[in-house]
């Protein structure tokens, strides 16, 4: 283990399953939950609140630089306040790339990332865990799943959270244009780590998604 802890980085594109099923290990093993990716959507409902473009990169830098993001009981701050559901709508799953994407946002979210995971046994998911954030990670999986699947799965949880004027073909195009973003930006680009296990989730429910990686970590 890392110095003691038990340290297990996730990776993987939109709507592969992979928050859902490290939230679920991190129950089973009672280790800390940690997702990058609310903390970059959190970042991103805070840029769109102030009327700053998602790819106005200076103006993005003096906003990070006095913005408090933080993990309390399960659930995610920004300066102060609860934000679990604002940061799921539509508007910023369109914007939440661009935003991720610039270098001086991800050193930042790094260096908060990387001191969280020196506090306690944790589970860490989002793009780069395993191949920048947390590198010497005990353990690495790289969730994915077909494209239409994923689609379906962020389509059906779109319609469950009320979002209007959406379709399937829509969800399929913005997943598509959000896997060119995150696979091809020049900083920390979403790729699985050498020494990631592939979990392919397509046919998978999430209790077996959970079985696969649980089964490895505990050796079966």
């Amino acid at each position: 283990m890392v110095n003691d802890r038990l340290v297990i980085a996730v990776d993987g594109p939109a709507g592969a399953g992979k928050s859902t099923i490290a939230k679920k290990i991190a129950e089973i093993l009672q280790v800390e939950y940690i997702d990058t990716g609310a903390m970059y959507r959190a970042l991103t409902l805070k840029i769109i609140k102030a009327g700053v473009d998602s790819k106005d990169i200076k103006n993005i830098i003096k906003i990070i630089n006095s913005t408090s993001i933080y993990f309390k009981d399960n659930h995610i701050f920004l300066d102060g306040t609860r934000v679990d559901e604002e940061i799921r709508k539509n508007i910023i799953n369109n914007n939440v790339s661009n935003v991720a994407k610039i270098k001086e946002v991800r050193e930042e979210m790094v260096k908060v990332q990387q001191k969280m995971a020196k506090e306690s046994n944790i589970i860490m998911d989002g793009r780069d865990i395993g191949t920048v954030v947390l590198p010497n990670a005990n353990f690495k999986f790289f969730v994915t799943a077909s494209v239409e699947e994923r689609a379906r799965r962020r389509y059906k949880e779109l319609l469950e959270r009320n979002e209007k004027n959406i379709s399937y073909e829509q969800t399929l195009a913005e997943i598509l244009e959000r896997d060119k973003i995150d696979s091809t930006r020049k900083v920390a680009p979403l790729k699985k780590a050498a020494d990631a296990f592939e979990i392919d989730t397509t046919n998978k429910t999430i209790e077996e998604g959970v079985d696969e990686i649980i089964n490895i970590i505990e050796g079966r």
